[in-house]
C-alpha cells in the first residue's frame, strides 16, 4: 500500500469561504480563527476595535466584501454561486469560492500570495515571472552554480601553485642567507686566481688589488682594495684545497 501523501491537500483550503474566513487566512491568523469567529458572532466585519492587535483583519474583510459588491469577485450563498448580482444575500450567508478568490487575488494583489490560495512554488515566484521565464531562471541558476564550482576549483589550483612558489622562494632565501659553502667559495677564488694570472703576481698582491679595484670602478660595482686584498689572501688555501 502506498504511503499517505500529506501534500495532496492544503489544510487551510476550503471549497468556499465567508469573507471573514478568507481574511483570517489572508492575515495568517488561522490559529486564532475559532477565537475570532466566536467573538465576532453574527457580525460580518471584524472591527479593528474588537481586534486592535490585527488591524489588517478588518481591512482585508472589507476588500473582499467590496469586490463582491462591485462584481469584481463572484459571490455566492452558502457556497452556491449567485448568477444575478442583484440578488440580495445576507452577509452571514455570503460566500466566495476558492477558485474565484484565488483568481481575484492574483489579479488585484499579485504581491500577496497567502498559503491557503497559492502553493510554495507560486509564493516564491515573482508575479511578473511566468512559467517559461521561471524555467529559464532555473537553467541560468544551474549554469551559474556550475561556473562558481569551476572557479572554486581553479582557485584551489592557483592557491596550490602559489603555495608551491612561496615554498620554493623561502627555500632559496634560506639558502642565500647561508651564503656560499666552502667548495663554492674556493671555486670562485680559483677563477679569480686564473683571471689575475696569480702565479705571476702573487708577490705583488697589493698592486693587483688596486688594479682590480680600478676594474670594479669601471663596471660601476666598486670594491675597496682592502676587501679585494682580503679575498686574494685566501687564494693560496683555495688552490691547495683544489689540488688535493
Amino acid at each position: 500500500m502506498g504511503e499517505y501523501n500529506e501534500k495532496s491537500c492544503n489544510a487551510l483550503e476550503k471549497p468556499f469561504y465567508r469573507p471573514v474566513e478568507a481574511a483570517i487566512r489572508w492575515c495568517g491568523l488561522i490559529e486564532h480563527e475559532a477565537k475570532i469567529l466566536t467573538k465576532l458572532g453574527d457580525d460580518a466585519i471584524p472591527k479593528t476595535s474588537m481586534f486592535p492587535q490585527w488591524p489588517c483583519l478588518q481591512a482585508n474583510t472589507e476588500k473582499i466584501l467590496d469586490a463582491t459588491t462591485n462584481g469584481d469577485l463572484p459571490r455566492g450563498r452558502d457556497g452556491q454561486t449567485v448568477i444575478c448580482n442583484k440578488d440580495q444575500i445576507a452577509r452571514a450567508r455570503l460566500t466566495v469560492r476558492h477558485t474565484d478568490l484565488r483568481e481575484w487575488m492574483a489579479k488585484n494583489y499579485p504581491d500577496q500570495k497567502p498559503a491557503f490560495l497559492f502553493d510554495e512554488i507560486e509564493r516564491n515566484t515573482h508575479a511578473a515571472i511566468d512559467a517559461k521565464a521561471f524555467l529559464a531562471l532555473q537553467v541560468e541558476q544551474v549554469a551559474t552554480r556550475s561556473e562558481i564550482k569551476a572557479l572554486k576549483e581553479r582557485e584551489a589550483v592557483i592557491v596550490s601553485e602559489r603555495d608551491a612558489l612561496i615554498g620554493e622562494r623561502d627555500a632559496l632565501l634560506a639558502k642565500s642567507e647561508k651564503g656560499l659553502n666552502t667548495t663554492e667559495r674556493n671555486s670562485l677564488l680559483v677563477i679569480i686566481a686564473a683571471l689575475c694570472e696569480y702565479s705571476a703576481i702573487k708577490h705583488q698582491e697589493r698592486g693587483v688589488a688596486k688594479r682590480i679595484m680600478e676594474m670594479t670602478d669601471e663596471i660601476g660595482a666598486h670594491l675597496d682594495d682592502e676587501t679585494i686584498l682580503t679575498a686574494l689572501k685566501k687564494i693560496p688555501n683555495a688552490l691547495e684545497a683544489r689540488m688535493k
